[in-house]
């Protein structure tokens, strides 16, 4: 069984509070070798600092499009001073997780939409100060989140939870980055999702839960089973093996070459990952053209 790398999971989500040991403990047991835990506040910082040490994981820091009507005025300067103080620590592997959300209406529009562009951007500017890839939250936002890469430039990474379209994701493969699917990605309804995801080159691709966000389809509840009582299944890092062997049936190849490919990607678009995973392939995106009939060539 292929060993995997979760390249986008909130640890430290207060859905976890309780039993962060077993669910992380869960994960290794479905071979999830290695999780990236990314900050969304920097009241955050140290927590998911100390659970990449508790487990042998990784993470990064930054602040999340949505928590920025709460940040500090000094919250920039607070993540500088971090990425200065944790330069040597070998689990901090990008910035992280910043970005746009225009999906949320009070964040789209006025004083918190002028906001999210500017710490965006003074984020993207210190990731590359630091020499440091991003993980970009893209939320109805990819045109302006490549406005912004185009105009201060990054080393790469991962656009979390890829939605755009192909010609977005094309541009984006162009300036180093990949992209991240998840459990939206197991969802029949989810057409025009599952068709990019089965097109896009195997070097493309990371995989990545958004625990306890982003559900796979066999853990989510409707509106109407909740009213009933029916709880909403939490989104864990074990998830992720099952996620990538839907993909990978989708993409008409083996899940244990889809867990080595896209684990070599995530080394690739994180390369600070690679001496946290020795068991990555460093051979990223190099799957069997015949093994893969959906694919492009």
């Amino acid at each position: 069984m292929g060993a995997w790398i979760d390249s986008h999971c909130h640890l430290d989500a207060a859905e976890f509070a309780d039993d962060v040991s077993v669910v992380r403990a869960r994960a290794a047991a479905a071979q999830v070798a290695l999780c990236v835990i990314p900050a969304v506040e920097v009241s955050a910082f140290e927590a998911v600092r100390a659970l990449a040490h508790r487990f042998g994981d990784a993470y990064a820091l930054g602040v999340h499009p949505m928590y920025v009507g709460g940040a500090a005025d000094d919250a920039l300067q607070r993540l500088d001073a971090a990425l200065a103080a944790h330069a040597d620590d070998p689990r901090l592997v990008a910035v992280g997780e910043i970005g746009l959300d225009y999906f949320v209406p009070e964040l789209a529009e006025g004083r918190l939409r002028d906001r999210q562009e500017h710490l965006y951007r003074e984020q993207l500017g210190l990731a590359r100060r630091h020499g440091l890839p991003v993980i970009l939250h893209v939320r109805r936002s990819v045109d302006r989140i490549l406005k912004g890469l185009r105009d201060i430039g990054t080393v790469g990474g991962i656009a979390h939870a890829f939605s755009g379209s192909r010609q977005q994701a094309d541009m984006l493969l162009a300036m180093g980055f990949r992209l991240g699917f998840g459990g939206a990605v197991t969802y029949e309804r989810a057409t025009r999702l599952r068709t990019l995801a089965t097109e896009l080159p195997p070097d493309a691709i990371v995989m990545e839960t958004d625990a306890p966000d982003i559900p796979p389809h066999w853990l989510y509840t409707t509106a109407d089973q909740r009213a009933e009582g029916q709880a909403q299944g939490r989104n864990e890092p074990c998830q992720l093996p099952r996620i990538g062997a839907e993909l990978a049936r989708l993409r008409g190849v083996a899940a244990d070459e889809w867990a080595a490919v896209t684990t070599a990607n995530a080394v690739a678009a994180l390369p600070r990952l690679a001496p946290l995973a020795p068991f990555a392939n460093a051979t990223a995106g190099t799957l069997n053209p015949d093994a893969a009939p959906n694919q492009r060539p």
